[in-house]
């Protein structure tokens, strides 16, 4: 790929966290941390953050950083074409804002997803360890095939493991995507689906269109903020890291 553009969207209106992107950790607003990793990964030509909100959109600029300001958008995803349509590239990586503590090895790992064979999407997922989490309906799972496609993503555990067999694996959908930019035109252009608006996760839009997300297995995990007390576990390993 030769020239890969990073977006972040960023809106200030959340149900559960207003103002969030703004939110300091450690010394530092959200956005700027999360920006400050993204661009930390290999082979980045631009980083952006894409946001409807002049409050952040100056604080992005007062650290110096990229922002594009967008207009109002269903979602994500749509913001992060917004930001991009005018742009020339060739492949697109759309990180969460609400995640300060990603690392730039699994965005380099995104991006290997693409050089081999016919990706037009791809994304990551992480083997479950806490048993809490398999019926958590606020982390997502995934079931690949043996070509390591998206069979399906959900909020219920998935794969129902009816007669308990030990060998069942469950795997976490970590929300950062790639997609080559032709791609992300088409997908902002269709329709929203049945699957997509039942679940309320817009990478089912895709399978149920027919195409195919590659889903790269990481070692690798992300503190997500959902809610200000969030904060505080994001703080403590900064903490734990800087000592």
């Amino acid at each position: 790929m030769k020239n890969i553009v990073a977006v972040i969207p960023s809106r200030y209106q959340s149900s559960r966290f207003l103002g969030k992107p703004l939110a300091m950790i450690a010394g530092k607003t959200m956005i700027q941390r999360v920006y400050e990793q993204v661009k930390k990964a290999e082979g980045i030509n631009r980083v952006v953050v894409a946001t409807d909100d002049e409050r952040i959109y100056h604080v992005v600029e007062k650290f110096h950083g990229e922002a594009v300001m967008t207009g109002n958008c269903s979602c994500g995803t749509e913001r992060v074409y917004e930001a991009i349509k005018n742009y020339p590239c060739d492949l697109v990586i759309n990180v969460q804002g609400d995640e300060p503590l990603i690392k730039p090895e699994m965005i380099n790992e995104l991006i290997g997803a693409f050089q081999f064979g016919n990706v037009n999407m791809a994304t990551l997922c992480k083997e479950i360890v806490e048993d809490i989490d398999i019926n958590n309906p606020n982390v997502v799972k995934v079931v690949r095939d043996k070509d390591d496609n998206a069979l399906y993503f959900s909020r219920s555990p998935i794969p129902f493991n009816r007669d308990l067999y030990n060998g069942v694996r469950y795997f976490k959908h970590i929300g950062i995507y790639a997609y080559k930019k032709e791609f992300l035109e088409k997908y902002v252009q269709t329709e929203k689906t049945t699957l997509e608006i039942a679940e309320n996760l817009e990478q089912l839009r895709v399978i149920e269109s027919g195409y195919k997300i590659k889903v790269k297995e990481t070692k690798y995990d992300s503190m997500g903020v959902d809610v200000p007390e969030d904060i505080l576990k994001i703080e403590r390993e900064i903490k734990r890291k800087d000592d």
